[in-house]
């Protein structure tokens, strides 16, 4: 079996050991199934590391996999796989957590290697666009039941299942932006769907500021050697403005300082220059005190509310804790009924107070994580990578979630994501970073439509098309 067949899993960092290289990880498959010497192993280790394309594999044999990105770590764990030559390949969401460039370079890189070597792949995923480009045959799974198995042709162009239908249609398109996504009941109910209308989206003229953020910049010390360091320039100049109830969206690749942004306005990162004028005051410039003031007025989603949420917590004391930091509510009771209406507004049931982080699912932990975050009744929310690791399904409804909390409360989104159709359905304006530094900025249907710079272009033509391409689903 270990011959046979073989897999990649979603997240390389919990499949790698971290106190081996990754030299001595692909040594010891091949010691072990296929009987090499280990000479004769460590230089196929390096062949195979030049098989899928890590640059430099004669130095990159001895990194430790936290020393390489993560599209990187994935190719090593390609490398794994690949190693004893099997005739099946499982690859379990393999590019989920990859920005589009790296995600197609990994995607081509499986392709070619099915082609040398001659071996079948099992692509496990919930991204739409990755399986309308890449597979051949598509099986549609619910409940551990098979709803639909046809060619990729059959079930995008025609497909027969509801849960099928549903599926094609709660992925955001880049040609059209409904007012609501539509999510997976919506199919399963006996009157057909209708497509909500078109939302105009865009800044205007006299749209209040309430973020103005100017000539932003953060270093970070990297170690050289024993003793020496050096500067790394994480985010450089970045300036933009956001307005109230609108949504700004941030894109690029990994690396490309989106995160340190945020962070950095949030003060998790001390900036090393710049202004971010929060109705004038700069929260940059203000004194740890001052800013006391000012957290839970603005606040942040994280990527994975599995680690953002403390496990030993009831909801309740997830939701109640910051009212107490900040003197809300006047007593235990009162915060806990502002706490059972915020489940409500983000669509978990009263009960769920009692309940601990691990007794939801991954789109239930998120809606807590944005309740969490209206205990403060914040003016703005930094959504970083927030619906990157949900199904299409699930991150319908929590967009359509956030949707509807800025319509009533009027919030304004800063909304970070390597997901380009997640962040033309729901920005305004869309601000594009590279290395550290804004390449472009401008409305959204007008950075899409009409790109002006050559890394967003790269970034657009990165974006699988097999979903997009196909018809929608009657």
């Amino acid at each position: 079996r270990g011959k046979d067949i073989a897999m990649i899993f979603q997240e390389p960092m919990s499949s790698l050991n971290p106190v081996f290289s990754v030299g001595e990880q692909i040594v010891e498959t091949l010691t072990l199934h296929a009987g090499l010497s280990r000479s004769a192993a460590w230089k196929r280790a390096v062949e195979l590391l030049r098989e899928v394309g890590l640059p430099e594999p004669e130095k990159r044999i001895k990194a430790y996999p936290h020393e390489l990105s993560g599209g990187q770590q994935q190719r090593v764990m390609i490398a794994i796989a690949i190693a004893c030559e099997p005739k099946l390949l499982i690859a379990d969401e393999p590019t989920t957590a990859l920005d589009v460039t790296i995600q197609k370079q990994i995607l081509q890189l499986i392709a070619d290697l099915q082609k040398k070597h001659g071996m079948s792949v099992l692509f496990i995923t919930h991204d739409l666009g990755v399986v309308g480009e890449f597979a051949d045959e598509v099986i549609v799974m619910r409940h551990g039941v098979i709803r639909e198995q046809g060619t990729v042709k059959q079930i995008f162009e025609d497909p027969q299942d509801a849960y099928t239908k549903a599926l094609l249609s709660c992925r955001p398109h880049l040609d059209r932006r409904p007012t609501r996504l539509a999510v997976i009941d919506d199919f399963l109910k006996p009157e057909p769907y209708v497509e909500p209308p078109h939302r105009e989206r865009g800044y205007a003229d006299g749209d209040e500021i309430v973020l103005d953020v100017q000539g932003l910049c953060k270093s970070f010390d990297i170690r050289e050697g024993l003793f020496g360091k050096r500067q790394f320039h994480a985010v450089k100049d970045v300036s933009f403005q956001l307005a109230r109830g609108k949504t700004l969206g941030i894109v690029g690749e990994s690396g490309s300082g989106k995160t340190t942004v945020g962070l950095t306005l949030v003060r998790l990162h001390q900036a090393t220059g710049g202004k971010a004028l929060f109705h004038g005051k700069d929260l940059i410039g203000m004194s740890a005190k001052e800013f006391h003031a000012y957290k839970k007025r603005i606040q942040i989603i994280f990527q994975n509310p599995y680690a953002s949420l403390n496990p030993r917590f009831t909801v309740e004391q997830i939701l109640t804790e910051p009212m107490l930091l900040h003197g809300i509510g006047q007593d235990a009771g009162q915060r806990r009924r502002l706490a059972q209406d915020l489940l409500d507004k983000v669509g978990l049931p009263a009960g769920a107070l009692a309940k601990y982080p691990h007794e939801f699912s991954g789109g239930q932990r998120q809606r807590i994580a944005i309740a969490r975050c209206l205990t403060l009744k914040p003016e703005v929310l930094i959504c970083d990578e927030s619906v990157s690791a949900l199904d299409v399904s699930v991150q319908a409804q929590v967009l359509n979630l956030l949707q509807d909390l800025q319509d009533e409360f009027k919030l304004s989104y800063l909304f970070i994501s390597h997901d380009l159709a997640v962040v033309k359905h729901i920005s305004d304006q869309v601000l594009v970073m590279n290395k550290g530094q804004v390449v472009e900025q401008a409305d959204a249907d007008v950075i899409y439509r009409a790109p002006q710079d050559s890394y967003t272009k790269k970034l657009l033509g990165a974006i699988p098309q097999g979903w997009s391409a196909a018809a929608v689903p009657a």
